[in-house]
């Protein structure tokens, strides 16, 4: 049976989230309720969940500041919100679990399908997303990428190209290291479109700020910095030129 906590300071957030998991996720159990900051510090001090289902704004603080009291976290966090697109998309940075209010049933299965497949341990994955929502007008630095056995936080401009494999992406960095990441390329696709990567091909995506050439012979190809080549599709191509005159 897995164990769950729900940390929201909105009553009716509890009484669906509940009700979902009683019909939805049989196997989960809730131990404990706290609706603020102060009262899960407390509640998590005595007991140890499997799962906390953590709301972000709540009157007396932010989950943040709760993670921040507790230090070391041996659970997994799925965090609950009803944040902007900036949000999100520090949620989806950092690689961690969120639901939108009012939550969705399918969302919260394929939240807890994640949690079934992987192992918690993911402090740093937290101190990114807190990071990015904090900086809301700072472009986002780094990435956490999943591979089988770890998760790696990386500096976004040591990328210099990903490589799509099947339902994985190779990334490739300026250090000459390789992660196989468990994502496909269309997630970092949108993801890093606003980071200077464009995608030249069906199965590469480039960071443009290491395109060396376009060698437009045998089919067109990008010869990027670290002497690797790149394929250019045909239709992709006047796109590429394009790109590349106004870089």
């Amino acid at each position: 049976m897995i164990k769950a906590v729900i940390i929201d300071d909105i009553e009716q957030a509890h009484v669906t989230l509940k009700k979902d998991l009683e019909v939805y996720a049989k196997d989960v159990t809730v131990i404990g309720e706290a609706n603020g900051v102060v009262e899960g510090a407390k509640l998590l001090k005595s007991i140890q969940p499997d799962i906390l289902f953590l709301d972000i704004q709540m009157q007396d603080g932010s989950g943040f500041d709760l993670l921040d009291i507790l230090k070391d976290i041996s659970f997994k966090i799925i965090f609950i919100t009803a944040s902007d697109a900036h949000a999100i998309k520090a949620f989806r940075y950092a690689a961690i679990d969120y639901l939108m209010k009012p939550v969705d049933p399918d969302e919260l299965m394929e939240a807890l399908k994640k949690y079934r497949q992987e192992k918690p341990n993911e402090n740093d994955k937290y101190k990114l997303l807190n990071d990015s929502l904090k900086n809301h007008q700072k472009p986002h630095e780094r990435l956490a990428l999943h591979t089988q056995d770890k998760i790696h936080i990386v500096n976004i401009q040591d990328i210099i190209r990903c490589e799509s494999s099947v339902n994985y992406t190779e990334f490739y960095f300026t250090n000459g290291k390789k992660l196989l990441v468990t994502k496909t390329l269309k997630d970092f696709e949108d993801l890093l479109s606003e980071q200077n990567f464009y995608r030249v091909h069906q199965s590469h995506l480039v960071n443009t700020r290491f395109i060396k050439e376009f060698v437009k012979t045998d089919g067109g190809y990008l010869l990027m910095n670290d002497g690797t080549n790149v394929p250019v599709s045909t239709r992709k191509r006047p796109e590429v030129m394009k790109m590349l005159e106004e870089l």
